[in-house]
């Protein structure tokens, strides 16, 4: 197939791009130019801000499909949809796990009761903002391409509700792997990496479960419902079949860098504020991926432990710039001295 990546340049577009070409799909990506394309491919530089600008220049390619990586905002899924029409014959959207409802419950933004789990594509999804403003904006420093108003829920809306061109829509989780902006492992394998003796958790924290993949194999999921005309007008989730908790998590980094230091559990009030999250620990979030792999016979491709090694690697070799994670091992030493004392 001739194919479309809009955005495709960052975390996830590359794995995707290079499972396309070598599958033989001929690829042209369509990107602001401030990151290097994937070699191999064609490029239309460009802002998808003013996607309706390059209709000319598309309308001359045609398209058997396009993968949008990037769009945010309703006003975006509108303009990508009036642009493409008689362009393409399918839009493929990456989505959010966050347009589910618990995502909403989790961060005290959606009204009402906690969510049963686990979370389907026939979940309900939120009513309201996924994140609060300061959290929005946070995201928006890690992720250039969301705008100021982000939101997958009105997004694919836009998409699955229009009548004359195709959609699929793939809803995401927490991706872990080499690129990732948000270095998921980066606290727990700075700590180990600096010989701390004691990894510290609020209570609450550690037993939140959380469904995530690997970045290999959420791309190979999305080449999969990409590439399937079954696909077509469906919804999936491209997950991790196990979600596992805070502490499980760290646990398996640990294994991964043979780290024999002690995990140490305390009550939220007795923790460290920099290690307490704010919203709703009760609310988990847990989403099953069913539904991709009964229909389209997803499977994972990377086996675990390379997933973790290669994860491991690609953070000890790229450590987040600026302000980020904060670490206050005095406020840890002070916290576990006040455990033992108190015992």
């Amino acid at each position: 197939m001739k194919i479309l990546a809009i955005g495709g340049t960052g975390f996830i577009g590359p794995f995707v791009i290079r499972e396309l070409q070598q599958t033989e799909h001929s690829v042209t990506v369509l990107h602001r130019g401030k990151t290097p394309a994937p070699a191999g491919v064609a490029e239309i530089i460009g802002d998808r801000n003013r996607l309706s600008d390059y209709r000319d220049a598309l309308a001359g390619e045609k398209f058997d499909l396009v993968i949008d990586f990037v769009v945010s905002s309703k006003r975006q899924a509108e303009q990508l949809m009036e642009t493409l029409r008689g362009i393409t014959g399918r839009v493929v959207v990456v989505s959010s796990m966050d347009a589910y409802r618990a995502w909403g419950v989790f961060h005290g933004t959606e009204p009402g009761g906690l969510e049963a789990l686990p979370v389907d594509e026939e979940s309900a999804v939120r009513t309201e903002p996924a994140y609060r403003p300061e959290v929005l904006e946070r995201l928006r420093t890690l992720v250039s391409w969301a705008d100021a108003d982000y939101d997958k829920v009105p997004v694919e809306r836009v998409v699955l509700g229009d009548s004359t061109l195709p959609a699929t829509v793939l809803r995401l989780p927490m991706i872990y792997g080499p690129g990732d902006y948000i270095h998921r492992f980066y606290p727990f394998l700075k700590r180990m990496d600096d010989g701390r003796r004691f990894i510290l958790f609020a209570d609450d924290v550690a037993q939140v479960r959380t469904t995530r993949g690997y970045v290999e194999d959420v791309a190979a999921g999305i080449v999969l419902a990409a590439t399937s005309e079954r696909a077509s007008g469906r919804v999936y989730n491209i997950s991790e079949a196990k979600a596992f908790s805070e502490l499980e998590w760290a646990k398996k980094i640990a294994a991964g860098v043979g780290w024999q230091g002690e995990f140490v559990v305390l009550p939220r009030a007795k923790t460290p504020p920099h290690l307490v999250w704010p919203g709703n620990m009760a609310q988990h979030m847990v989403v099953a991926s069913d539904r991709i792999r009964s229909e389209l016979g997803y499977r994972e491709v990377t086996p675990g432990e390379k997933a973790f090694a290669s994860t491991i690697a690609w953070e000890r070799a790229n450590p987040p710039q600026g302000p980020g994670v904060p670490f206050d091992y005095e406020a840890e030493d002070a916290a576990v001295s006040g455990l033992k004392a108190s015992a």
